[in-house]
């Protein structure tokens, strides 16, 4: 076994999972497929390269797929867990230059929006709402992480397991912000690594209003719950 397990989240990802499998191959990390049921035969290309997959029954959403893949990595000893998304949007040559960082924090973020980060063929509003959404997390949190929505990062299996992630409740983006607070207060340490985000080429934004509801929701409530002071 590897010390390192990817993790990949999967709905309807047919045209794009075959590439990223195939980059993967390349570098020292075992991969594990979290796929929601997707009906246009995503898990059986996965199945093709060779690669585990497991299928849910219907779309249970981002952070319950994390939260199975990590609590699986976990089980089986891996010492570092490794998120990316399946629609191409993360390089597998940002991958490798943030895993030369292995070491140096306990949560690696591929950032966006640090010296060096970049976007590719984002809409305006697209690239707006995501600073807005970052400066308002850190507006209410202080967490001090430039870009704490990014789904591209490294854990440690032993932050992970500090973190009780069973008890991580949000399912969209907001997941990557409830994680990135949880880390701090359980004492891990962050280092944002920059990387070039690419606009998916294939397939369907998983952006929602929902999504964005939940998320101004939650930060809107630990922000207050942070004034109290708890």
């Amino acid at each position: 076994m590897r010390a390192s397990l990817v993790v990949i989240p999967t709905f309807n990802e047919a045209e794009s999972i075959g590439t990223i499998l195939d980059g993967l191959k390349n570098l020292d990390v075992d991969v594990l497929v979290i796929d929601d049921g997707s009906p246009d035969g995503t898990a059986d290309i996965v199945r093709m390269h060779k690669i585990e997959v497991i299928e849910r029954e219907g779309k249970q959403g981002l952070g319950s797929a994390y939260r199975t893949g990590f609590s699986i990595g976990i089980q089986r000893g891996y010492t570092y867990i490794i998120e990316m998304d399946a629609d191409g949007s993360h390089q597998i040559r940002d991958l490798e230059t943030i895993m030369e960082w292995i070491g140096s924090a306990d949560l690696l973020i591929g950032s966006r929006w640090v010296a060096d980060g970049a976007i590719l063929n984002w809409s305006k509003f697209r690239e707006n709402l995501s600073k807005s959404a970052n400066s308002y997390t850190n507006a209410l949190l202080s967490l001090g992480v430039k870009d704490a929505t990014s789904g591209f990062r490294i854990y440690t299996a032993e932050l992970l397991k500090r973190m009780e992630i069973s008890t991580i409740r949000s399912e969209g983006y907001c997941f990557q912000i409830e994680m990135t607070r949880r880390a701090i207060t359980r004492g891990g340490s962050i280092a944002e690594v920059p990387i070039t985000f690419v606009e998916r080429v294939h397939g369907k934004s998983k952006m929602s209003f929902a999504i964005a509801l939940e998320a101004v929701v939650r930060i809107t409530a630990w922000g207050a719950l942070r004034l109290i002071g708890r």
